[in-house]
């Protein structure tokens, strides 16, 4: 006879790292939680005032960008990335994250891992303003390596309907400016393993694992404080995710160019000014090692993790807004203190463009 220990799964070690996620979902405990870790489903209450809130969720995991952490025997940041993933979606809504929930799959779980891995999704949920209200830690033995782990997340955010952001408003002058990414984010770690294995290797004042492991930004607390200022001036927003530019930007137009389509106009596009950004050295050395340079925006962020179109008289006004941000956050240790915001084009009829900007996405000076 056999037990369940036997079968390759240790209870004890279960406990132990629930009590070890206690402490840190503790750290990200809001107005709205009414119960803590342990029961079995998390509960939050809708905040008072609101008069037509609509719920936003979104879910993502971090990919393969955990075989670096695995490599590299560092577990304290992919749960950022885990957050960050799903935070950053919801934002593109206008929306404010309330609580999120994450789960974690193992071969043979280390409550030290475990806890590792936990303290990253708190410390995204700190990032945020939003609670880590719940989640599930699943050990399967035979089904997942030894020493290997999967971390997704899920999250949902509140917003008024009225205030909700579509793209429709989107129009022809509008200002894209951009926020600095960390660096890779968590995309694109599929062809970042064929081209990096020597993470030890120095780069850029560290070594290239911990350059590829710099976890997602998490851009809530700046673009809400934008929303609020500036009440009307952001038409739309884009995470740039899997896809790079040409998969994502395109994401902020079907509302605005139906309304175009029933007029009889043409649809709109983006035009952004080469050189009008930094881009990290982390790109310059993946195309080095081999990534193809004509594919690098349809794969990465290239240092831009996320977009707003906004009024172009407020343009201006909202750059410096973003930046000041940064600067005060830097002087508090936040984690947005490296933050820059950048004018990285513009929202033109398709029309308007020459030839070489007839694609959903383009490069344009």
């Amino acid at each position: 006879m056999i037990d369940y220990r036997q079968s390759g799964v240790d209870v004890e070690e279960g406990y132990r790292a629930v009590d070890k996620y206690k402490a840190h979902a503790k750290r990200t405990a809001i107005p709205g939680v009414l119960n803590g870790l342990g029961s079995f489903a998390g509960m939050f209450e809708v905040p008072a005032g609101m008069k037509n809130p609509v719920m936003v969720s979104g879910t993502d995991g971090v990919g393969t960008k955990l075989d670096i952490a695995f490599a590299m025997k560092k577990y304290d940041t992919v749960g950022i990335d885990c957050v960050a993933m799903s935070v950053n979606d919801i934002l593109c809504t206008g929306a404010k994250p309330l609580y999120f929930l994450d789960y974690i799959a193992c071969g043979n779980l280390s409550s030290d891992i475990a806890a590792d891995l936990v303290k990253g999704v708190a410390d995204g949920c700190v990032d945020s303003n939003c609670a880590l209200l719940g989640g599930e830690t699943a050990e399967m033995p035979g089904f997942y390596d030894a020493g290997k782990y999967d971390i997704a997340g899920f999250g949902v955010g509140i917003i008024e309907k009225d205030d909700v952001i579509t793209g429709k408003d989107i129009t022809e002058g509008d200002v894209i400016i951009g926020l600095s990414s960390t660096g890779v984010h968590s995309n694109g770690f599929s062809l970042v393993r064929k081209l990096v294995q020597d993470f030890d290797t120095p780069f850029n004042g560290t070594t290239i694992g911990e350059a590829l492991l710099a976890p997602t930004r998490i851009y809530v607390r700046p673009v809400l404080s934008i929303l609020d200022q500036f009440k009307g001036a952001v038409h739309g927003m884009v995470h740039v995710t899997g896809g790079g530019f040409y998969e994502n930007v395109p994401r902020m137009y079907p509302e605005a160019n139906k309304v175009r389509a029933a007029e009889g106009k043409n649809p709109l596009i983006s035009c952004f000014t080469k050189g009008s950004w930094d881009i990290p050295p982390v790109f310059a050395e993946l195309e080095r090692r081999g990534a193809d340079p004509s594919r690098m925006f349809n794969t990465f962020n290239m240092g831009i993790g996320f977009m707003l179109a906004v009024k172009a008289d407020k343009a201006d006004e909202i750059l410096k807004a973003f930046n000041d941000f940064a600067a005060v956050d830097a002087k508090n240790g936040g984690r947005c203190g490296d933050m820059k915001a950048y004018k990285i084009g513009k929202v033109v009829a398709a029309e308007t463009a020459t030839a070489e900007t007839q694609a959903e996405q383009v490069l344009f000076n």
